[in-house]
């Protein structure tokens, strides 16, 4: 068993991202490198396009799969909104992912809300060193559009302790032989991506 501390992993997103999966293969992967895993997910009103998030809490023993505010370690967001809408729940010392996307909310669509123009702004302030990527273009680059959440949890997986080879094994386990390949580049693409923005 691993007798470090206890991470507290908020994934967010909105529907139809690819954030379940994600935080499947986290919590597995923390799981195979011997860590007691809790997990709790959160769908939005709608299958596509509504709220998702994942709390994710692993350690030598975690007893609650919720994550209270003022204590996410690392929050990976796949969608610029959902970032700012998460920021209570954010340590001192946070890290912060973000896919530069933009997914407007149906409130915005029936004229209710407005899209802030300046997300990425403030997530600049309240977080001086995240970690902002294009998801669609990296995915684009890799040939597949759909691995953008793969991507996300190699820059992810940098932060945290587990090791490569644990994620690897999740992936070749849990995915259709003929999509092992591409989501495990994909998976090394957001490491290397990740040293390379530190």
């Amino acid at each position: 068993m691993n007798r470090g501390p206890t991470y507290n992993v908020l994934i967010v997103g909105v529907g139809g991202q690819g954030i379940i999966l994600a935080s499947d293969v986290l919590s597995r992967a923390a799981a195979w490198h011997g860590y007691d895993v809790k997990k709790n997910e959160i769908h939005g009103m709608a299958q596509r396009g509504g709220s998702v998030s994942s709390h994710v809490r692993f350690g030598p023993l975690v007893s609650s799969p919720v994550i209270k505010m003022g204590e996410v370690d690392v929050l990976l967001s796949f969608e610029q909104l959902e970032t700012v809408r998460y920021f209570p729940f954010l340590s001192a010392r946070a890290k912060v992912i973000v896919n530069d996307i933009k997914i407007l909310p149906p409130a915005v669509f029936t004229g209710k809300q407005e899209y802030p123009p300046d997300i990425l702004e403030r997530i600049k302030e309240r977080v001086p060193d995240a970690v902002v990527l294009d998801g669609a273009q990296i995915a684009g680059t890799l040939g597949n559009p759909r691995v953008v959440n793969v991507v996300f949890l190699g820059v992810l997986s940098t932060y945290l302790d587990i090791p490569a080879k644990a994620y690897e094994a999740v992936l070749t386990e849990s995915l259709k032989p003929t999509l092992v390949d591409i989501n495990i580049r994909a998976f090394h693409e957001g490491r290397y991506l990740a040293a390379s923005k530190k």
